[in-house]
């Protein structure tokens, strides 16, 4: 039992570490698409609230893993974590 729970926090921080690069990959990509665009923070919050809502509406995966309220919990971290990281980035310069 004790190995299962090793492999098992194993995987779990590898699926973290990877879920941490791509979300640091989405906001670099996000923040070179933004800069300069002369976006005020109302213009922000709507693309933020819509591309939340445009992700929530499509299909949650099909696996069967993901109950609808744990991919609607997912998501919006997700997004809040790119946001968080691309509007830091464009304060920056």
């Amino acid at each position: 039992m004790a190995s299962r729970l090793a492999d098992l926090v194993r995987r779990a921080r590898r699926l973290s570490t990877e879920r941490d690069r791509l979300i640091d990959s989405v906001a670099t990509e996000w923040t070179r698409a933004l800069r300069g665009q002369r976006l005020t923070d109302g213009d922000l919050d709507e693309l933020w609230a819509a591309l939340t809502e445009d992700t929530l509406r499509q299909a949650m995966p099909g696996d069967g893993k993901w109950s609808a309220q744990a991919w609607r919990q997912e998501t919006r971290e997700v997004i809040a974590r790119v946001r968080e990281k691309v509007e830091a980035s464009l304060r920056e310069r």
